[in-house]
C-alpha cells in the first residue's frame, strides 16, 4: 500500500504536464524573441559599424601602398590593388563550379545565409568535426568590409558570424549572383607571390586567364581557398595534389563532371606553368623589391606600429612611401641599358659560337641545376636522381628572356640553365653626392625573369675601379698628383702583380690613375700602406670585407654598385661621404607621417683632397681610358670618371662623376667563369662605360632636369694644391717623402 502511494505521488499529473510545456515554449519564445532584439542591435551597429547602402554600392578593397617618385608619378604599388580585376564573362565554367561544389552548393539558392547548412554544420561542430559554415556571400562580406580578417576569440567571432550574415543578405540584395561570385573571386588571396584575385593565381600558377582554366586547373586554385599556405602547389605540391581531388570529387557529387572525369582528372599532375610576377612591370621593379624589404625592417626594428599595435601591412594599409627616384631619370637609364647590353650580349654570344662554353664547368652545371626550383619541386615529389636527370633532359614549352622580347619556345631544362647563365646582367646607380638622393636605380637587366638585384645585394670585385682609393689616401697625406713613381715590375710583400698596355715610366700619379697602371699603383700602395687604403674604402662606405692586402689597390674585393657610387661621391662632395638614399618618408593612408629617413654624413678627407682627386678623375677622361666618352659619345662638359675591369674580363666597371650627378655601372655574367675572352670586349671601357654615356646623353639633353654643365666647385676659400705638372718640382723629394711618410703612420 506505501509502495504504491509512492508510485502515485512519482506519476505527472496533466497540470505538471501543462505547466512544463508552457514554460518550456515560453523559454522557446523568449529566446527567439532575445534573439532577433540581439540580432537587430548586431544591425543597428550598436556591436560595431556596419556598412552603409553606399559601401554596399561601392564596396572598398584593401588599399595599396603606392611607391611614389621625386617628381611626383607612381613607381609602383604594393600590391592588393595592383591586381587586375575580370568579369562574370571572362571566368571559366569549370571554375564557378568547382567554386560552388567546394565552398557553397546552394549558393544558387539561398539568400546570403544557408541556414540548412548552418544547422548541419552546427551539429557537427558539437560532436568534435569542426566545420566550417560561411556561404560565398559570407565569405565575400568578410574579405570586402571586415578589416581585420576573421577574429579569434568565441565571442567577437560570433558577433562577427551575425555581422557577416546581416552583410550578406544585403549583398544579395544589392548584387546579382553572377556579380557576387566575381567579387568574391576578384577579392580572394592566393597566399605567396602577391597573388591576389583569380587573374593573378591564374596566371601566376598556370600562366593563363581564369576564362581558360581547365577542371583540374580550377580544381587546385579553388582547393587553395581552404588554406593558400598548406595548400600551395609551389610548397607543398601533394598537399595541392590530395586537395585538388577532393574539389574534383566535390565537383563530381554536385554533378558538374561525371566519375569518368573526375578519375581522369585525378590522375594528372599538377600541370603547373608557375610564372610569379611581383613587381615586374613599371619602371624601376628591383628597387621596388629592395624598398619592400627595407620597410619591413624598419618597422621591425623601430617598432613602428598602427594606433591599435598592430603592424602595418604594405600590402593593404594604403601608406604613401616617398622616394628620391626621378621618374624620368629612372626611365632614361633603363634605356640606355638596353642601348647597350643588346650589342654587348650578341658579341658575347658569337664569341661562343662554335664551341661548348661550359666545357669543364661541369660542376657549376650541377650545383645550378640542385639549385633550381625544378629540382626542388622533383625532389617533393620524391623523385629519383635518374628521373629527375630524365626531367632535366626532356624538352618542354617555355618562355626564356631576349633584348628582342620575350621568346616562346622548346628546350630541355638543362639547356635553358646553359642559355640563362650565358645571360650577361647589368646593373647601375646614379645619385646626387651633395644629397645622396638616389634618381635613378637599375638591379638587373629583367625582373620578370632574373629577380637578384644587383645594386646593393650583388657585390663584384671592382677592378681598377678601386684605384682611386690608393691614390686619395697618397693625395691626402701630402703626395701631389705630380709627384712620378717608377713603373716597373715590382714585388709587395711577394705580391706581384701584372700589367697590360704600360706605359714608360718614371710617371706622375695623376698619369697613373689616368692610364689605369698596375705597377705604379702597387708602388703607392706599398709607399702609403694596405692598412691605410683599406681603412679609407670602409670609412667611404664600402660594407663588404676589404683585407689589408697589397692587391686591394687593383680592386681584389667584392664591393657593391650601391657601395662605390656612394664612395666615389665623396670626392665630388668635398671629402664629406654621405650615404645614398632612396627611402624618404612613410605617411599613413591619412597623410600622417609615420617614419622619416636620416641623413648620415661623415667626412673622410680634406677637401683639398678631395678635389685633387676630381681633377685626377677628370684626367681619366681627357687622356685615359675613359677618353671615349669625349671622341665617341661627344660630351663635352666637365667630367670624369674610372674604368674597371676584374680579373679574367669577368667584370666590368664604369664610375662616372659630374658635379651634380655620380653613376655607376656594373656588367658581368652571373657566374665569373663566363666572360668575354678578350680585354678589348670585356673591359670597363666597352662593357660599362656606354650605358654611363647613353645616359648622361640622355639626361643633359633633358632641360626639365636642370642639371648644369658648369665645372666641378672649389674647395671654400680656393684650391690651395699645385695641379698644373708643369709648374710643379720637388726642392728636396726625400724630405718631402720623409714628412709624407711621418704624417702617415704605418
Amino acid at each position: 500500500m506505501q509502495r504504491n502511494t509512492k508510485k502515485n505521488n512519482n506519476k505527472l499529473t496533466n497540470t505538471d504536464i501543462r505547466r512544463y510545456t508552457y514554460n518550456f515554449w515560453k523559454l522557446f519564445i523568449g529566446l527567439i524573441i532575445l534573439g532577433f532584439l540581439f540580432l537587430t542591435c548586431v544591425g543597428l551597429g550598436l556591436f560595431g559599424e556596419l556598412p552603409s547602402f553606399r559601401d554596399l554600392e561601392n564596396p572598398k578593397s584593401n588599399l595599396s601602398s603606392e611607391i611614389i617618385s621625386a617628381d611626383g608619378a607612381v613607381l609602383g604599388t604594393y600590391y592588393v590593388q595592383n591586381r587586375s580585376n575580370v568579369t562574370y564573362k571572362e571566368l571559366s565554367p569549370a571554375l564557378i563550379q568547382a567554386l560552388i561544389a567546394t565552398e557553397d552548393v546552394r549558393f544558387n539558392s539561398h539568400s546570403g545565409i544557408d541556414f540548412k547548412r548552418t544547422f548541419t554544420i552546427l551539429f557537427y561542430n558539437l560532436i568534435g568535426k569542426k566545420q566550417g559554415a560561411s556561404t560565398i556571400t559570407q565569405q565575400l562580406a568578410l574579405n570586402l568590409f571586415q578589416e581585420e580578417g576573421r577574429a579569434h576569440s568565441f565571442s567577437k567571432r560570433f558577433i562577427q558570424k551575425l555581422q557577416e550574415w546581416i552583410i550578406a543578405v544585403r549583398l544579395e540584395r544589392n548584387y546579382t549572383k553572377e556579380e557576387i561570385l566575381t567579387m568574391y573571386l576578384n577579392t580572394v588571396d592566393f597566399g605567396a607571390y602577391n597573388t591576389y584575385g583569380i587573374k593573378s593565381a591564374a596566371r601566376t600558377y598556370f600562366n593563363t586567364t581564369p576564362g581558360q582554366l581547365t577542371a583540374p586547373q580550377a580544381a587546385v586554385l579553388v582547393g587553395m581557398l581552404k588554406g593558400p599556405g598548406i595548400y600551395s602547389p609551389i610548397r607543398y605540391p601533394q598537399n595541392s595534389i590530395r586537395r585538388r581531388n577532393t574539389v574534383l570529387d566535390n565537383m563530381r557529387k554536385a554533378g558538374f563532371i561525371t566519375s569518368e572525369q573526375a578519375a581522369n582528372y585525378k590522375e594528372k599532375p599538377l600541370g603547373l606553368s608557375f610564372k610569379p610576377n611581383v613587381y615586374g612591370e613599371g619602371i624601376a621593379p628591383y628597387l621596388r623589391a629592395v624598398l619592400k624589404n627595407d620597410i619591413k625592417n624598419i618597422f621591425n626594428k623601430l617598432s613602428i606600429t598602427k594606433a591599435d599595435g598592430t603592424p602595418y601591412d604594405l600590402d593593404r594599409d594604403g601608406l604613401k612611401i616617398y622616394t628620391t627616384i626621378d621618374s624620368k631619370m629612372q626611365t632614361y637609364a633603363e634605356e640606355a641599358q638596353k642601348e647597350m647590353m643588346k650589342d654587348l650580349q650578341a658579341t658575347l654570344m658569337s664569341e661562343y659560337k662554335g664551341r661548348d662554353p661550359f666545357k669543364g664547368l661541369e660542376p657549376l652545371l650541377d650545383r645550378a641545376v640542385k639549385q633550381s626550383d625544378r629540382y626542388r619541386w622533383l625532389k617533393q615529389d620524391d623523385q629519383s636522381e635518374d628521373e629527375i636527370k630524365k626531367s632535366f633532359n626532356t624538352p618542354t614549352k617555355m618562355t626564356i628572356f631576349s633584348w628582342k622580347g620575350e621568346l616562346d619556345t622548346v628546350m630541355t631544362p638543362l639547356d635553358s640553365i646553359k642559355y640563362n647563365k650565358l645571360i650577361l646582367r647589368n646593373a647601375m646607380m646614379s645619385m646626387e653626392p651633395q644629397t645622396g638622393y638616389v634618381k635613378a636605380w637599375v638591379g638587373g637587366i629583367n625582373f620578370t625573369h632574373y629577380k637578384y638585384d644587383q645594386v646593393k645585394m650583388g657585390a663584384r670585385q671592382p677592378g681598377s675601379t678601386a684605384k682611386p682609393f690608393t691614390y686619395a689616401v697618397a693625395i691626402d697625406n701630402g703626395y701631389s698628383p705630380c709627384f712620378k713613381v717608377p713603373n716597373t715590375p715590382i714585388n709587395v710583400d711577394g705580391w706581384e702583380p701584372r700589367s697590360e698596355s704600360t706605359v714608360p715610366g718614371p710617371i706622375t700619379l695623376k698619369t697613373a690613375l689616368a692610364n689605369s697602371q698596375n705597377w705604379a699603383t702597387a708602388d703607392v700602395i706599398q709607399r702609403v700602406g694596405a692598412q691605410n687604403v683599406a681603412n679609407l674604402i670602409k670609412n667611404m662606405g664600402i660594407t663588404t670585407d676589404v683585407p689589408s692586402y697589397p692587391s686591394i689597390c687593383l680592386g681584389v674585393f667584392d664591393a657593391s654598385v650601391y657601395d662605390m657610387v656612394g664612395a666615389y661621391s665623396a670626392f665630388v662632395n668635398h671629402g664629406v661621404w654621405t650615404q645614398p638614399i632612396y627611402l624618404l618618408r612613410i605617411e599613413d593612408k591619412n597623410g600622417a607621417l609615420i617614419y622619416e629617413h636620416t641623413k648620415k654624413v661623415k667626412v673622410v678627407m680634406n677637401d683639398q683632397s678631395a678635389y685633387v682627386m676630381v681633377d685626377m678623375l677628370k684626367g681619366v677622361v681627357t687622356q685615359g681610358s675613359g677618353g671615349r666618352l669625349r671622341w665617341k659619345y661627344k660630351l663635352t662638359n666637365p667630367i670624369g670618371g674610372k674604368t674597371g675591369t676584374s680579373q679574367a674580363n669577368s667584370d666590368a666597371w664604369f664610375i662616372g662623376i659630374t658635379p651634380q650627378l655620380v653613376s655607376g655601372v656594373w656588367t658581368g655574367a652571373e657566374e665569373r667563369s663566363i666572360h668575354f675572352s678578350s680585354t678589348r670586349l670585356g673591359q670597363g671601357a666597352n662593357a660599362a662605360l656606354p650605358m654611363f654615356a647613353f645616359y648622361m646623353q640622355k639626361v643633359y639633353a633633358d632641360k626639365s632636369l636642370k642639371y648644369s654643365q658648369a665645372d666641378f666647385e672649389l674647395p671654400e676659400g680656393g684650391l690651395q694644391r699645385e695641379l698644373d705638372c708643369g709648374k710643379y718640382q720637388y726642392e728636396n723629394p726625400r724630405e718631402d717623402e720623409k714628412k709624407i711618410d711621418d704624417r702617415l703612420d704605418f
